[in-house]
């Protein structure tokens, strides 16, 4: 959600902010939230003065009654009733008008980095760099379900019957090189000095509309029935949640966290053959990496937070490219983002493993998170990034290092939580 003082005073800015995301639909929006905010300016206009003729009256009938007119003072009370019927229509017009604005502020997106490439869609995303060779394998490899069978480590249809499609059993060995990604991707983050946090999985509605737009919920979010609860998307909900209402302390910052948790999505719209597997599922489990700080290091934050990303994949030997996303495969909140992809020997080209992205003030100000400086109040930035999200990240795993006999090589950082193992083999 951006300053409404920008609407106000400029909102030929907001305006052009707009059609770089392509959502034109949205043009009209600004026109009415600076129509219903001078409508509520003038209703606290009003409402003022009924307090100040309030305070002046109650002076006169302490006056009267002193002096024993108390049909006088009567009659001013009177006015009194009257006058406090007005300001609780005012205030009950304003409340209404102000909810409306809050509802359209938080559709009209946050402002896109000047350096963000223009496009409509993610196939417009840019390329900037890539790191390791991306190389082809000598022999055909499979898709990433045949070699998981073969290695014994999936069971796709008893978690049909169980939970329906989109969901998995991982087995064995391939169970366990998930765990270690994991218990790896901790390890990686804490050496690098971020405080590792296990959060709530569930989170109230406020907390989900503070950290996303409101399409983004729709196609994301299941809602616990019954109770104000929702399964989180990504433990950045709960983990920005934290600080909702809060006034942080300016010394403290920045704060560099990394959590770990399941996730849930509802994944409306998956479709496709490379969606089939355990690319594209309703539960998963994740590392993420969350920042909080000044305004004035966000940029670095943000460059350190994929950075991460990609040294922690080319650490497990997979290559890996990063992209530039485009004005339009930006959700709402977003500055800017960049996408981490690995490579696939299988495809012959990258899918996406990970996503960086900085907010800016858009949480902050949803949310409420502010830190105190001698020039007074100012919204904190937030940031979010994927460390790792396995099973997906198997895929790329297990590509890289397969085998022509199927069998699959353990990155050599990866062994110690496998218990040495170097190599899992294909089962009989």
């Amino acid at each position: 959600m951006i300053d409404i003082n920008i609407l106000r005073n400029n909102p030929e800015v907001v305006k052009e902010n707009i059609k770089r995301k392509f959502q034109d639909h949205k043009l009209p929006l600004v026109d009415e939230v600076i129509e219903l905010d001078k409508q509520n300016r003038e209703l606290k206009k009003q409402g003022d003065e009924c307090r100040a003729k309030r305070n002046t009256l109650s002076a006169q009938i302490g006056a009267l009654m002193k002096a024993a007119k108390l049909e006088e003072a009567q009659k001013i009370k009177q006015q009194v009733a009257e006058n406090n019927n007005k300001i609780a229509q005012l205030e009950q017009q304003e409340e209404k008008i102000s909810a409306q604005i809050k509802k359209i502020m938080m559709t009209i997106p946050n402002f896109v980095a000047s350096d963000v490439p223009v496009g409509k869609d993610d196939s417009e995303n840019v390329q900037l760099e890539t790191f390791l060779e991306a190389k082809q394998k000598p022999f055909d490899v499979p898709y990433h379900t045949e070699i998981l069978e073969k290695l014994g480590g999936i069971d796709l249809d008893s978690a049909r019957r169980t939970s329906g499609q989109g969901f998995y059993y991982l087995t064995g060995d391939i169970a366990r090189l998930h765990s270690a990604v994991l218990t790896y991707a901790r390890d990686f983050m804490i050496d690098r000095g971020f405080t590792y946090v296990i959060p709530p999985y569930m989170i109230r509605s406020d907390v989900v509309s503070g950290v996303m737009s409101f399409d983004e919920m729709d196609n994301m979010m299941y809602k616990i029935e019954g109770e104000d609860l929702y399964l989180i998307g990504t433990s950045e909900h709960s983990m920005i949640g934290r600080y909702m209402n809060t006034i942080l302390d300016e010394s403290k910052l920045p704060l560099t966290l990394t959590s770990y948790s399941p996730c849930f999505r509802k994944e409306k719209g998956a479709h496709g053959i490379e969606e089939r597997g355990i690319y594209r599922i309703h539960q998963f489990e994740k590392q993420e990496m969350i920042v909080i700080c000044k305004p004035a290091d966000s940029e670095y934050w943000y460059n350190q937070l994929w950075k991460n990303t990609v040294d922690f994949f080319v650490s497990m030997q997979i290559p890996v490219r990063t992209l530039a996303c485009c004005t339009g495969d930006l959700a709402d909140l977003k500055y800017k983002s960049l996408d981490v992809e690995a490579w696939s020997p299988r495809q012959k080209k990258y899918f996406e493993v990970g996503s960086c992205s900085n907010l800016t003030d858009a949480q902050a100000r949803r949310l409420g998170i502010r830190y105190k400086t001698p020039q007074g109040m100012v919204f904190a930035h937030t940031l979010n990034n994927t460390v790792v999200a396995p099973p997906r990240m198997l895929i790329a795993l297990i590509e890289n290092h397969l085998n022509e006999d199927g069998s699959v090589n353990i990155p050599p950082v990866l062994r110690p939580y496998m218990g040495g193992k170097q190599k899992i083999e294909c089962k009989k």
